[in-house]
């Protein structure tokens, strides 16, 4: 793949999507986004300096840091003028990182912002109940099932809601994976050939 392309991830909470992320940029040999492109759009709305706690928190229901921050109120809460800005900003940044170079870039509705992108891989991740209420206990501080499901229904909500397609829908990616099957870098094997392939 000689030319510039992008993966996006989708993935629902509890199936290890991070993790396979991660190894999908690393066996690519690019680089993978996340928080980073809150960063940039936080910058680009005028709010600098986050902190990694600050960070972390815009990605959780909190209320705003302060009277003039426009918190990033992840999947699906308050949305409406403030968090469309922040949603803008990020559809910004994201186009900038992939005309940078090739990269992975998990979540941010990416699959959709890069939907008319010549080079762009839109992959979701998904599990079974049962492997992702052991994970929830195990990498997840616990997490019941119950806790897990209503994280993916925030996600689907904000999903919803900015693009106007359904989140998880097959029809909205060029594969959709289950981590319950085999071991996450057995599957990223297979994804990185598939790409190459369908992308040479």
């Amino acid at each position: 793949m000689s030319e510039n392309f992008v993966v996006s991830i989708s993935r629902q909470y509890g199936c290890g999507g991070r993790e396979l992320a991660g190894i999908l940029a690393k066996k690519l040999g690019v680089k993978l986004y996340d928080r980073q492109i809150v960063h940039i759009a936080a910058a680009k709305l005028g709010i600098n300096d986050l902190s990694e706690e600050e960070l972390l928190e815009m990605e959780k229901e909190v209320k705003p840091l302060s009277m003039n921050f426009i918190p990033f109120h992840s999947f699906g809460t308050h949305m409406g003028e403030s968090s469309r800005g922040m949603f803008m900003s990020e559809s910004a940044a994201i186009k900038k990182l992939v005309a940078d170079g090739s990269c992975v870039i998990l979540g941010r509705c990416a699959d959709y912002v890069l939907r008319d992108y010549p080079h762009h891989f839109a992959l979701f991740v998904c599990a079974d109940d049962a492997f992702r209420e052991a994970r929830g206990k195990t990498v997840y501080d616990g997490k019941s099932l119950k806790e897990l499901d209503a994280e993916n229904a925030k996600r689907a909500r904000y999903y919803n809601y900015y693009t106007g397609r359904t989140w998880g829908d097959g029809r909205n990616y060029d594969l959709v994976v289950n981590t319950s099957k085999e071991p996450l870098e057995k599957i990223a094997d297979a994804i990185v050939s598939y790409i190459k392939t369908v992308r040479a």
